[in-house]
């Protein structure tokens, strides 16, 4: 998700030698990128981020931390929000920071509940040295480009909960079938096939939303972030129940890491929180309902 991200702000908002040096490889996933805004003291109020880039001469110097960003350390391209003038959004700007870049560093592989298959850790940047040419956009132009790029994320995310919510009822389906308790197989209680009516419900509703959301996205439709938003809110929860259903009708053997339900179960669990939380959700969507 966060790769996908990066690759369509530098294709949508870089200038024609940007997107030469950079989306032919990463398009191919020959290098990797990664989406730089969260800080240590800035989550959902990403607007007061205080990464500073200073221009001197033909270089920015970069000077703050980046938290919780995925792939950093192994990411070849940092796609960075940081600020290049006064406080709020208009002060903040893009730009692509390169690994090796002198002053680039990382923090520690973080330890995490679930997807493990990707590193996380913190970007740090002392007195990062990059060149002018980096800057995406215009200055003052990043929190827009970066927001832009949120809704994309968004979709990404909730499909990924869609992905772990289907594998789940399928798991459902097949351990009910043959698991017997009381004499009869366990997809013979009402109490079960009310469940998995519901679980099944609730999946085709989510896949319609998120695909809703992702039109909005192709034809740029006028309430693009407030779509995007109900569609993470809603697929991300709805999924996280399916999944916790799932796991509650193996028993204790959903439990054990045998069986694949216990990770489907930590891995989306984070994508309540990731790109915005569910609460953020919530607080973009009633902002668009209640203005005039």
């Amino acid at each position: 998700m966060n790769f996908s991200m990066c690759v369509w702000m530098i294709d949508t908002f870089g200038n024609t030698e940007q997107r030469q040096k950079w989306i032919p490889k990463l398009a191919t996933m020959e290098t990797f990128a990664s989406y730089c805004l969260t800080e240590p003291n800035s989550g959902s109020d990403a607007s007061s981020i205080s990464t500073s880039a200073k221009k001197q001469g033909d270089h920015y110097i970069l000077n703050g931390s980046k938290a919780f960003i995925s792939g950093a350390g192994d990411s070849d391209v940092y796609v960075v929000m940081c600020r290049t003038s006064g406080a709020g959004p208009k002060g903040i700007s893009c730009i692509v920071v390169e690994k090796g870049s002198p002053g680039l560093n990382f923090g520690k592989k973080e330890s995490k509940m679930g997807w493990n298959s990707q590193p996380t850790r913190a970007v740090i940047f002392e007195d990062c040295k990059v060149p002018v040419e980096n800057l995406i956009g215009s200055e003052g132009s990043g929190f827009s480009i970066a927001m832009m790029g949120l809704n994309g994320g968004r979709i990404n995310i909730a499909s990924c909960s869609l992905g772990a919510a289907h594998a789940s009822i399928d798991a459902a389906l097949s351990y009910l079938k043959v698991r017997k308790q009381f004499g009869k197989p366990l997809s013979k209680f009402q109490h079960n096939q009310f469940t998995l009516a519901r679980m099944a419900t609730d999946l085709v509703a989510c896949r319609l939303i998120v695909r809703n959301a992702a039109i909005a996205i192709d034809e740029n439709h006028p309430d693009v972030v407030t779509l995007c938003s109900m569609a993470k809110l809603f697929a991300t929860d709805k999924s996280f129940e399916i999944v916790n259903n799932s796991l509650q009708m193996h028993g204790g053997y959903g439990y054990l890491k045998d069986t694949p339900i216990q990770q489907y179960l930590r891995d989306v669990r984070v994508h309540q929180i990731l790109e915005g939380t569910n609460e953020i959700m919530q607080l973009v969507i009633a902002r668009n309902i209640l203005k005039d």
